[in-house]
């Protein structure tokens, strides 16, 4: 695959930023791709992916961009501080990026995934615009945003100091019962994995729990281990075979996967 390294000024941000763009050898120029928005967790960077997993050979055989931002420590969220990382990831950097490369432009063109604060924001961007995202994957995510408030030290740049509770667009809860109440067709696909073992795990119990009872029917995997690169690489890989890619460019030289 062919590897880009972006450097690019953010209005959302107010600063320069990176993400790095993985991109097929040979593309069919004439079909526009796919793209998988993939976000790293609370300690990591735009790099962490391609060091930590072989992303770049999973991807391989199939005609899929990925692309990596820089989210910071943001949990992909809008601070009081004044950055607007969640605009940025969920407005501006696809438009940039479908600006700059021959990006399929459509919802059935575009996926979010992430591990950790990642996770949570990969599911946070799909249920808060459903309308811009097909499907989404969540690694070990942080799916109940009040496990910040005693382990990250984020939360005032989050949520008004006198805030008891966080607000409803930063809670995955709340906004499952929203895209819920959408048409079948109109919600994105979900994936949720968390090993057991993993100090989430409870946590994504009890999202995929309140999923269920939704009747949104999230893709659920889980196995051994805890919070580990070792889970999260065998997992990725059963990410992009879930991808709902019908209708967009799949595997080299088939449609679909």
């Amino acid at each position: 695959m062919a590897f880009f390294r972006t450097h690019f000024f953010s209005d959302a941000l107010g600063v320069c930023t990176r993400a790095n763009v993985i991109l097929p050898d040979r593309p069919d120029p004439a079909v526009p791709l796919p793209a998988l928005y993939l976000l790293h967790g609370l300690s990591d960077d735009e790099t962490i992916w391609m060091r930590r997993t072989s992303l770049e050979l999973f991807a391989g055989d199939r005609n899929l961009a990925v692309v990596m931002p820089d989210g910071g420590r943001s949990f992909y969220s809008n601070l009081r501080t004044g950055q607007r990382f969640f605009d940025y990831v969920a407005e501006e950097l696809p438009s940039l990026m479908e600006r700059w490369f021959r990006f399929d432009t459509r919802r059935e063109g575009r996926f979010v995934a992430g591990l950790s604060m990642g996770g949570y924001g990969a599911l946070k961007l799909a249920l808060s615009r459903p309308g811009r995202y097909a499907a989404a994957a969540g690694l070990s995510s942080v799916c109940d945003i009040r496990w910040i408030r005693g382990n990250a030290p984020i939360w005032e740049t989050l949520v008004p100091p006198d805030a008891a509770e966080p607000p409803p667009e930063l809670d995955l809860f709340p906004l499952a019962e929203r895209v819920a109440a959408l048409p079948a067709a109109e919600r994105p696909a979900l994936f949720q994995y968390c090993g057991t073992d993993d100090f989430l795990w409870q946590d994504n119990l009890r999202f995929r729990e309140h999923l269920r009872k939704l009747g949104l029917g999230a893709r659920w995997e889980e196995g051994p281990g805890g919070h580990s690169w070792e889970n999260w690489n065998e997992r990725i890989r059963h990410v992009l075979d879930w991808l709902p890619l019908a209708g967009t460019a799949g595997r080299t030289g088939a449609i679909g996967v």
